[in-house]
């Protein structure tokens, strides 16, 4: 887990610019027992990705929905996997 001003740092951004993700609700990292931000590698490469879309021109609503989208599609592309798998082992097993 890293802090908010470590992440500031790696990503070279603002520290207010982080706050406002998580106000925003784009990028919501966990929290200290004191209350501090604290984030995962997962969400240091999606402020990452938010940064690359905000420079495209998008507003965080925007960037709000395309991430909403993405996981949308994410979780829609393993329903097919399972689903495609399931029909392949029930061909094999002569179903």
């Amino acid at each position: 887990m890293f802090t908010i001003g470590q992440v500031s740092e790696m990503l070279q951004v603002k520290q207010a610019f982080l706050r406002r993700l998580d106000q925003e609700g784009v990028v919501s990292p966990a929290r200290s027992e004191g209350g501090q931000r604290r984030y995962s590698r997962d969400q240091i490469d999606q402020v990452a990705q938010v940064c690359s879309l905000v420079a495209e021109g998008l507003t965080l609503a925007g960037v709000r929905r395309v991430i909403e989208l993405q996981t949308r599609v994410a979780a829609l592309e393993a329903e097919l996997a399972r689903e495609r798998a399931r029909h392949t082992q029930g061909r094999s097993s002569g179903e």
